[in-house]
C-alpha cells in the first residue's frame, strides 16, 4: 500500500504545482538567510581568532554558508520545474532527472538537519578552544615589542571591556603570569628584584589586573593594583568589593555569547529544514501524480500521486535486497577479476630438447 497516497485532478494539480513554485522561491530567500548567518558567523569568530586555539570552531560558519548555496541552487531548480510542469510538454524533459534530483533532495535535507544539530551541540569544542586560546592570549598581552604579538594587549582589553569580563576564568588569573612588560620595570629597584627573585620562573608576578578589568560602575576609583590586600586601601576589603573588577571570566563571557548566538541559529536552521522537508514531500506527491497520469494525451484525466510506492516497511526490505545483490554483484566482479589474473600469471611451460 502507497504511503500518502493523494487524488489529483488538473485543477489540483495546478494549485499544487504554483503553490510549490512560490515555496521554491521562499525556500531561495530561506538559502540567503542561511548563507548570511554563516558570513555573520564567520566575521564573528574572525573578529577574535587571536584568543581561540584553532579553526575548528569555522567548521559551522563553513558548513552554514554551504548550506546556503546549496539551498539556493536546489529550490531554484526546482522551482523551474514546477513551473514547468504546468505545460506537459516541458515537463516531459525533466522527467528523468526527478528521481535522481528527489534523492539528492533528501541528502541535502538530512545533511541541513545535522547542521542544525552541531549548532546546539559545539558548544563543547568551542569552549576548549577559547579556553586555551585566552590562555595563550593571556601570555602574551604584555609582548607589546614583539612582532606578531604587539596586537595582543589591545585585543584583550578590548575583549574585556565589550564583555565586561576579567581572565580566562576570573581575575586571579592575572595574578599568575606577569602582564607587565620588563620594559617599564624598573629592576634597580628592591621590590622588583625580590618579586622576580621569590619566583621560581623568574617572573614579575603581581596581585593585580589590567585596568581593562576595572568596572566603570564603581563607586570609588578603580583599584587594580594590590587587589588582595585590604590594608592598602582605605575601608576596603576585596572579598565583598564586587563592582570594583568585572568578576566574569572572559571564557564564560564568550561561551554564553557564541552559544547564544549558535542555538539561535539552529533555531533558525530547523525551521528552514521544516520548510525544505514540506517542500520536498510537494514535490515527490507533484512528480507521482504526473506520472501516474493514465492518458498523457488528457490532461483533465485524474492521477494519484503519492511518498512512497509501498509502505515504509516494504520499502525498507526492497532497499535492504537491493544492497545485498549489489554486495553479491560486486563480489562476484571481483573474484572474475582475481580468476583472470591467475589465469593471465599462468606462463606455458617450455620444454627444451638437447
Amino acid at each position: 500500500m502507497a504511503l500518502l497516497k493523494v487524488k489529483f485532478n488538473q485543477k489540483k494539480r495546478v494549485k499544487l504545482a504554483q503553490g510549490l513554485w512560490l515555496m521554491n522561491w521562499f525556500s531561495v530567500f530561506a538559502g540567503i538567510l542561511v548563507f548570511s548567518m554563516g558570513l555573520f558567523l564567520k566575521i564573528e569568530l574572525r573578529k577574535r581568532s587571536e584568543v581561540m586555539d584553532n579553526s575548528e570552531s569555522h567548521f559551522v560558519p563553513n558548513s552554514l554558508i554551504l548550506m546556503g548555496i546549496l539551498s539556493c541552487a536546489f529550490n531554484g531548480f526546482a522551482g523551474k520545474i514546477c513551473y514547468d510542469s504546468l505545460d506537459p510538454a516541458k515537463f516531459a524533459k525533466w522527467k528523468p532527472l526527478l528521481k535522481p534530483y528527489l534523492a539528492m533532495c533528501c541528502v541535502f535535507n538530512m545533511l541541513l538537519f545535522l547542521v542544525a544539530l552541531i549548532c546546539f551541540l559545539m558548544r563543547g569544542s568551542l569552549e576548549s578552544t577559547l579556553a586555551q586560546g585566552l590562555k595563550n592570549g593571556m601570555k602574551f598581552y604584555r609582548d607589546t615589542d614583539t612582532p606578531g604579538r604587539c596586537f595582543m594587549k589591545k585585543t584583550i582589553d578590548m575583549l574585556q571591556i565589550e564583555f565586561k569580563c576579567c581572565g580566562n576564568n576570573g581575575y586571579k588569573d592575572w595574578f599568575e603570569i606577569q602582564w607587565i612588560s620588563n620594559r617599564y620595570l624598573d629592576f634597580s629597584s628592591k621590590e622588583v628584584k625580590d618579586r622576580i627573585k621569590s619566583n621560581v620562573d623568574g617572573r614579575y608576578l603581581v596581585d593585580g589586573v589590567p585596568f581593562s578589568c576595572c568596572n566603570p560602575s564603581s563607586p570609588r576609583p578603580c583599584i587594580q593594583y594590590q587587589v588582595t590586600n585590604n590594608s592598602a586601601h582605605y575601608s576596603y576589603d576585596y572579598q565583598t568589593e564586587e563592582l570594583n573588577l568585572w568578576r566574569r571570566g572572559c571564557r564564560e563571557a564568550l561561551l554564553s555569547y557564541y552559544s547564544s548566538m549558535m542555538s539561535s541559529m539552529g533555531a533558525v536552521i530547523l525551521l528552514v529544514w521544516l520548510f525544505e522537508m514540506s517542500v520536498m514531500v510537494g514535490l515527490r506527491l507533484l512528480h507521482t501524480s504526473l506520472e501516474s497520469i493514465a492518458n498523457p494525451e488528457d490532461p483533465e484525466c485524474e492521477s494519484e500521486g503519492w511518498i512512497l510506492e509501498n509502505s515504509l516497511k516494504d520499502t525498507f526490505k526492497s532497499a535492504l535486497e537491493n544492497l545485498k545483490k549489489l554486495g553479491k554483484f560486486n563480489q562476484v566482479e571481483a573474484g572474475a577479476e582475481g580468476a583472470e589474473g591467475e589465469e593471465g600469471g599462468k606462463t606455458p611451460a617450455i620444454t627444451t630438447v638437447s
